[in-house]
C-alpha cells in the first residue's frame, strides 16, 4: 500500500530542493539520494512503502539541476569532455561548475531544513558518490551508510560498457518532442537495467512518460555528470568512512562496473558487500524486498 506522502521543499545551502517525505515523523529517518540525471522517483515508491513496513522514514528528494529542484541555469561546462574524462579514469579533478562536495552540502542542508540531527543515509550511483562524501565530512549527520551500484571513482577502475554510457549521454536533437524524448529515455533505461528483471515496453513506456511530464531538463545532466566526472577520486572521502555500511551492486552492471562496488567496500572498514546475481544499474522490484533487507539489517548495527 501506497503511504500518504508529505511533499515540500528545502531552503538548503542556497538552493530550493523539492522532496518526499514518508512514513511516521518519529521513525528513524533515512535519506535517499538518488543518481546522476535521475529524479526522485527513481526511488520505488514501492521500496519506500518497505522501509515505512519496516518501522523508518524514507526521505527523498531532487538533487540539484534535476527534478523540481533549483536549476543552475546560467552556468557551463567548458572545456574538453575528452579530457575530463581521461583525467577521471586517472583520479584527477577537472574544473566544472559544481562537484559532488557541493551535493553533499546540499543534502547536510536538506537534513538541517527538515530538523534532522542524524539519518541512515543510502545513496545510489551519483548518489553514492554523494553519500560518501556526506559520511566522510559530516560523520555526526550520519548513523549508516548504504551504497547501491556506486563507486570510489579511484584511478584505473574499469569504465563503462560504451553503449550503456552512450545511452545516457545521448541527445533527442533539437526541438525534441515528448515521444522523442521519452523514446530516449526508455533506451537509457534499458541499456543499463537489470538483463533478468525486465519491464515490459507499456510499463517501460510510462515510466519515461512520468518522468518527462514531472521534469525534462537536459542541461542539469550535462551539469551532473561534469560533478561526477571533475569531482577526481572519493578514496580521500571513502578511506575516512567509519559508520556500519553496506555495499550493493549488480553482477551486471554495465555503467558503474562491479568492480567499482568492491572498491567502495574495500575502502571502508567493516562494510559488508553483496554482489546481486542478474541485477543490473536499476532497482527491479522484484529485488526490492531484498534490498531492503539488507538496508534495515545494516541500520540496525547503529
Amino acid at each position: 500500500m501506497t503511504q500518504d506522502i508529505r511533499r515540500g521543499t528545502a531552503e538548503a545551502n542556497g538552493l530550493t530542493l523539492a522532496y518526499e517525505d514518508m512514513g511516521d515523523i518519529d521513525a528513524p529517518p533515512v535519506l535517499l539520494i538518488m543518481g546522476f540525471s535521475a529524479q526522485l522517483t527513481l526511488w520505488p515508491t514501492e521500496f519506500c512503502d518497505l522501509l515505512v513496513d519496516a518501522g523508518y522514514r524514507p526521505i527523498r528528494f531532487d538533487n540539484r539541476d534535476i527534478g523540481l529542484s533549483t536549476k543552475m541555469d546560467g552556468t557551463r561546462v567548458s572545456g574538453s569532455m575528452l579530457l575530463r574524462m581521461a583525467l577521471f579514469e586517472i583520479g584527477r579533478p577537472s574544473a566544472v561548475p559544481y562537484t559532488l562536495t557541493d551535493m553533499a552540502a546540499d543534502t547536510r542542508g536538506l537534513l538541517d531544513h527538515l530538523g534532522i540531527d542524524s539519518a541512515h543515509v543510502v545513496g545510489a550511483s551519483m548518489g553514492g558518490m554523494i553519500a560518501q562524501v556526506l559520511a566522510a565530512q559530516s560523520p555526526d549527520r550520519v548513523r549508516t551508510l548504504g551504497i547501491i551500484f556506486s563507486s570510489t571513482n579511484q584511478p584505473f577502475l574499469p569504465p563503462p560498457a560504451p553503449l550503456a554510457l552512450k545511452a545516457l549521454l545521448s541527445s533527442p536533437g533539437k526541438n525534441p518532442t515528448r515521444d522523442d524524448v521519452v523514446k530516449l529515455i526508455m533506451r537509457g533505461q534499458k541499456a543499463i537495467g537489470s538483463p533478468e528483471y525486465r519491464v515490459s515496453a507499456e510499463v517501460a513506456a510510462q515510466r519515461a512518460g512520468e518522468s518527462y511530464d514531472r521534469s525534462y531538463h537536459p542541461a542539469g545532466v550535462v551539469r551532473q555528470f561534469g560533478a561526477v566526472t571533475g569531482s577526481g577520486s572519493l578514496l580521500r572521502f571513502t578511506k575516512k568512512i567509519d559508520k556500519p555500511t553496506v555495499v550493493i551492486h549488480g553482477a551486471k552492471d554495465p555503467l558503474i562496473r562491479p568492480a567499482a562496488g568492491k572498491a567502495v567496500a574495500r575502502a571502508i572498514k567493516g562494510a559488508t558487500l553483496h554482489i546481486i546475481d542478474g541485477m543490473g544499474h536499476d532497482l527491479p522490484v522484484e529485488l526490492l524486498p531484498r534490498i531492503t533487507g539488507l538496508l534495515v539489517e545494516n541500520f540496525e548495527r547503529a
